[in-house]
């Protein structure tokens, strides 16, 4: 990213953008995964050293608007490059790690259950909040506090990651197999988020 620092290293920028495009990042995946794994962490973390080094757009529509769509930058890219087959291989990752029974509903499974439904709109709402009015960080654009609940219902559809957080957490037996039944019952809160996004008029962004 030191490329992209003053104006006179932009034309090397552009040219490690056009000629490397996402190849190197790609690679630096894989050997980041692989060390992660060797270390005993869960190979699933990392990315997380990589995907902030992208490069990405100067500017942000902002997460609703149509526009997002349209750039080119590489970040954005990747992202339109992987959504589907992301979203393929979510769906079975869920079907396949669910293999659960309604019998094993127990005291995991509300703890859960209420930590998405309760916890997850509460607390995108609370700190989203405390960022955008007590700090002074402000909200993106065209969005209002009232959307950030919103996002928190709609975030606790907990269908593959807390079905991967409860088969990483608990071992195999009934603490798990009731946990997931909180995680595959959290879509009730979709039900929850048509409806608070209705009552709270929310509308599509265009431009």
């Amino acid at each position: 990213r030191w490329l992209d620092r003053a104006d006179q290293l932009r034309r090397k920028s552009t040219w490690v953008r056009k000629k490397l495009s996402f190849w190197p990042y790609l690679v630096a995946g894989a050997l980041s995964w692989y060390g992660f794994q060797e270390s005993g962490l869960h190979p699933a973390l990392g990315l997380l050293p990589i995907v902030p080094t992208l490069p990405h757009a100067d500017r942000a529509f902002g997460i609703f608007a149509e526009a997002e769509q349209y750039l080119t930058d590489l970040l954005n890219h990747c992202e339109h490059l992987l959504k589907h087959p992301v979203e393929v291989i979510l769906f079975f990752f869920g079907l396949l790690n669910a293999g659960v029974e309604f019998s094993a509903i127990g005291t995991a499974t509300w703890l859960v259950l209420l930590g998405l439904i309760v916890g997850k709109p509460f607390g995108v709402l609370l700190f989203g909040w405390f960022a955008a009015a007590p700090l002074k960080l402000g909200l993106p654009a065209g969005v209002r506090v009232i959307d950030l609940f919103v996002i928190g219902c709609v975030a606790a559809i907990g269908f593959t990651v807390s079905l991967f957080i409860a088969t990483v957490a608990f071992d195999a037996g009934p603490v798990q197999d009731a946990a997931k039944m909180g995680a595959l019952l959290s879509f009730f809160a979709a039900v929850i988020s048509l409806i608070v996004g209705k009552l709270s008029k929310i509308e599509k962004q265009h431009g």
